[in-house]
């Protein structure tokens, strides 16, 4: 894991959300990583992380095992050509036989894969310099995002 954050912490204008116990956060979230182009340091309220880090099983979300000792979770979100790229086939609307529990390997996020993210349980050897490319270009598509969508509100509709 610390050689991804070290990576990523070289990114400019990053924002690494990172809630420690007894943080604010919700105690579910102590220990993640949520990571947002944000140079003016503060959490976007219009939209949501490109990539994460999870170090445990959340609620729905437990195919990955990682509340197994030592199993963390990268997540990112790279759209639909990335990750055709990345997983050998488009995102689709139904994954099954997928082993979530596999490390080091490119697998479709098991909630938001239809999305265009994907995740690498334990990033290894076989993953780890893809996945840090797939991290600097996810940066760039969330800075384009915030730069395109202008000052941080909720919303653009007036309402």
């Amino acid at each position: 894991m610390e050689t991804i954050l070290s990576e990523v912490r070289t990114f400019d204008g990053l924002l690494e959300l990172a809630p420690l116990p007894g943080s604010e956060h919700p105690e579910l979230s102590w220990g993640d990583h949520f990571f947002y182009y944000a140079p003016d340091g503060r959490v976007p309220r219009n939209r949501q992380p490109y990539a994460t880090i999870v170090t445990k099983n959340y609620p729905d979300d437990t195919e990955s095992r990682l509340d197994d000792e030592g199993r963390w979770r990268l997540n990112i979100h790279v759209g639909a050509e990335a990750f055709a790229d990345l997983v050998g086939h488009p995102p689709t609307a139904e994954e099954s036989g997928v082993d979530y529990s596999v490390t080091d390997t490119f697998l479709p996020h098991p909630l938001y894969g239809t999305s265009g993210w994907v995740c690498v349980v334990n990033p290894a050897g076989a993953t780890t310099e893809r996945a840090l490319e797939a991290l600097r270009v996810a940066h760039a598509a969330d800075r384009r995002r915030a730069e395109r969508r202008g000052p941080d509100t909720p919303s653009r509709s007036g309402a």
